[in-house]
């Protein structure tokens, strides 16, 4: 088989035969991360200069920890878009969904947990938290409309 239509099974290493859905859906989760990596850090430095200046130390180690967090919640959602690839659009859908309901809850969670931490400051926490999550969501939003993915595949190529 050519290269195109093979891929590395992420778990098991193996070979396995790529579907023009996963084929798309790899090819989406490698564009969504290229356009979210850079602005996403960028806003995390943002922030933590940001609070730093207004709150100070806590300010900074608080909006870094508040970046952190929402950035590998993003992460997160590009890896469950990469190990569901191969299981087809309804696993794919469900598996977002859920991830993302899991995400929020874990965010929530943790947000929870960290309030009353002696050093740290919530507000610094949470907004910068809120702003990386709102960046990385647009980028990943202009990554779709910029990649050349068909987002409807004719039945004769399943």
């Amino acid at each position: 088989m050519s290269e195109d239509v093979m891929s590395e099974h992420p778990t098991t290493g193996t070979q396995d035969e790529v579907s023009p859905h996963a084929r798309a859906q790899l090819t989406l989760a490698s564009a969504m991360f290229r356009y979210a990596l850079w602005p996403s850090l960028a806003t995390v430095a943002l922030g933590a200069v940001l609070f730093g200046v207004l709150h100070g130390t806590p300010g900074v180690v608080s909006a870094l920890i508040g970046g952190a967090l929402a950035c590998a919640s993003s992460l997160i959602t590009l890896a469950l878009m990469r190990l569901s690839a191969n299981s087809g659009p309804h696993i794919g859908m469900a598996a977002s969904l859920g991830g993302f309901v899991g995400k929020m809850l874990l965010l929530f969670v943790v947000m929870t947990l960290l309030r009353g931490v002696d050093g740290l400051h919530a507000k610094s926490l949470g907004l910068t938290m809120i702003a990386v999550v709102l960046v990385a969501a647009a980028a990943e939003a202009v990554a779709f409309r910029r990649t050349k993915i068909p987002t409807i595949v004719p039945a004769g190529e399943r």
